[in-house]
Order: C-alpha cells, then structure tokens, then sequence
C-alpha cells in the first residue's frame, strides 16, 4: 500500500466527512474517466462532441475531468452520440 493509500485510509477512519466527501469525488472523478474514454474509443473529439451536444467544449472538458452535477439528460445524449445507451443501476451497500 502506497504511502498516499495509507494517509486515505486513515484519514477516512478518523473523518467520516472526509470519507463521505472522498467516496462521493472518487465516483465523479470515475464518471469522467469513463466518459472520456468512451469518447476517444469512438473517435470524436471534445469539439465534435461539445457541437453535437449544442455546448462548448469547456463543458466537455469540465464534465470529463470532474464530472459533478451533469444532468442525466446531458448523460444520456452524451451516450446516445457516442452510439452508447445509458444504464442507471442501484447497488447495496452492503456488498
């Protein structure tokens, strides 16, 4: 476990807010992974996609690098365009 692992894990013990706040960042940080990942396998640019979407690539951009507060619409074009369809899955917590 690296050092930077041993300091989340610590601090996530000892603050449950930051824990909440980490897992909650980690998980837009995942979103924006995958979205631009899925955007580059198809070959479209952040322009293409920012036109396609009627918005400015600064928004593309934003939403791939931190993903918070995007609109399930705003998701589901995103699929769309990219030839994708979105799924929206509940979990338990308890897994």
């Amino acid at each position: 476990m690296s050092d930077l692992q041993k300091y989340i894990t610590k601090r996530k013990k000892n603050d449950p807010e930051f824990a909440e706040n980490y897992e909650i960042g980690y998980e837009n940080f995942k979103i924006g992974l995958v979205l631009r990942k899925l955007r580059k396998e198809s070959g479209i640019t952040q322009k293409e996609l920012a036109k396609k979407l009627r918005t400015k690539k600064s928004v593309i951009s934003r939403i791939e690098n931190h993903a918070e507060d995007i609109k399930l619409s705003t998701l589901n074009k995103y699929a769309e365009i990219l030839g994708k369809s979105l799924k929206i899955q509940f979990v338990s917590n308890n897994s």
